[in-house]
């Protein structure tokens, strides 16, 4: 059995500090206190210059991108069509879109239920990597048939999330992708009073790392955790303070005095956290009332106070959950994708009214594509997928990388359309972690695999 250190599990057990998940850690202790509201009226700090921030929307499941990107024009639409069988979307109802210089001799267009997305392509804000996945190495259709160069567990959700969140397919998991480019450029941030991995959906494998500790927090904000107010004043103040003087006793031997040290900086955390929030103004971007909105607007407000917390950097996981749709698929994606499309739009517009737009990059990422051909009203998880990247520092309003033929059991079908990915998950991540900051010479420490990729950076960004 693969061995996890005691520092990274103590680390795991205190991140979800926001969330029931500590609670239970911690012996069951009961919530007490509201979450924190909106923000109050008065001005937090600017965000500076130098500042920037990664958000990863998983979307979980395993989305079926080729129903969201779909080919219009007349040869291409009727190869489609015959092979999507019930799940095929209409030709007239797709919101057309028109690549800067993109072009395979197909034209395009999205699924009628992501209006923002076809706004934020439109002006640039928005780009489209196409059929990307978990690679070992480049492969061939040859090599997969023979057996050579395949990542292990294809098409499992619990180890194609792994090998996303971790861009390391071919070893055991021990940190994410994520949890690294935190480890290197956590020297960036002039304080350490909040972690720069902040998760909206507990513990993930993508913030996992050697030093950083993910900090979760909830769409509503910073929960009151121990007996009593954050404030020593009265029975409950007492009731706090012995509390939280319980939990951080040192003890006597090396685990108890990690926890009590991991319990500490938990608590701190989340208090000033709490308190930089409540002292945030008020967004007025409106924003869907979703959940994935709910949480990326949390996004937002963290943003806004990235300099009360000392933060130039920092990494954020959002989950949206629910596309493993093996049946019914018709009628679950569309709603789905409008959760999607609408919380990024407003995120987007929330980080303009912020004045963060070029300095703040969402991503996508899921457990896999799914099958072209469908099976009894759903599909089945496929390989290569597309993946959808925001902000204003994107090169937006175009597609990146190749496109599958989309010809079922063509060239780059391993079987019913489950498409081999043209562009790996390295290179993908790759792209993203130089616009972070991450240096040439560093790459190959957050991502140990990009030097068996041709393309380091993909220009989309």
């Amino acid at each position: 059995m693969h061995q996890i250190p005691r520092r990274r599990f103590l680390g795991q057990c205190c991140a979800a500090v926001g969330t029931t998940g500590l609670l239970s850690a911690l012996g069951q202790l009961r919530l007490v206190g509201a979450m924190a509201g909106d923000a109050l009226p008065s001005r937090a700090a600017a965000v500076p210059a130098d500042f920037k921030a990664l958000v990863c929307l998983y979307l979980q499941g395993g989305n079926d991108a080729t129903n969201v990107l779909v080919p219009t024009d007349s040869s291409s639409y009727a190869t489609y069509a015959k092979a999507r069988a019930d799940l095929a979307l209409t030709q007239s109802s797709l919101l057309p879109i028109t690549p800067r210089t993109f072009s395979d001799g197909r034209s395009y267009g999205l699924h009628a239920s992501v209006p923002g997305f076809q706004s934020l392509f439109g002006s640039g804000k928005l780009a489209v990597l196409a059929n990307v996945g978990t690679l070992v190495a480049p492969i061939t259709l040859a090599d997969y048939n023979a057996g050579r160069k395949r990542p292990p567990q294809l098409f499992s959700h619990s180890d194609q999330t792994i090998q996303w969140q971790s861009s390391i397919p071919d070893r055991p998991f021990e940190t994410g992708w994520g949890g690294r480019l935190a480890d290197l450029l956590d020297a960036m941030n002039s304080s350490n009073q909040v972690s720069m991995s902040i998760t909206l959906n507990g513990v993930n494998s993508f913030q996992l790392g050697n030093r950083v500790a993910q900090f979760a927090i909830g769409s509503g904000g910073t929960p009151n955790l121990l007996m009593g107010p954050d404030s020593p004043v009265g029975v409950r103040g007492q009731l706090y303070n012995a509390h939280r003087a319980t939990l951080i006793a040192p003890g006597t031997n090396a685990h108890a005095v990690a926890f009590a040290g991991i319990t500490k900086k938990a608590l701190d955390d989340n208090t000033t956290a709490g308190a930089a929030l409540a002292a945030a103004p008020a967004l007025t971007t409106t924003f869907p009332t979703t959940s994935t909105a709910a949480s990326l607007k949390m996004v937002a407000r963290l943003i806004s106070v990235a300099s009360t917390l000392g933060l130039k950097r920092q990494v954020f996981f959002v989950q949206l959950g629910g596309f493993d749709l093996h049946g019914a698929q018709a009628e679950g994606h569309g709603p789905l994708l409008a959760e999607l499309s609408g919380a990024m739009k407003a995120f987007y517009d929330a980080t303009v009214e912020l004045g963060v737009a070029n300095q703040v990059t969402t991503f996508t990422a899921s457990d896999f594509g799914r099958t072209y051909v469908p099976n009894s009203g759903g599909t089945d998880h496929g390989w290569g997928n597309h993946q959808f990247i925001m902000g204003g520092a994107v090169q937006g309003g175009d597609i990146y990388g190749t496109m599958p033929s989309l010809a079922v059991n063509g060239p780059d079908d391993t079987g019913r359309g489950r498409w081999i990915p043209s562009t790996s998950v390295d290179e993908y991540n790759a792209t993203l972690a130089t616009w972070f900051g991450v240096g040439a010479s560093s790459l190959s420490t957050v991502l140990p695999n990009i030097g068996r990729f041709a393309r380091p950076n993909l220009g989309f960004v």
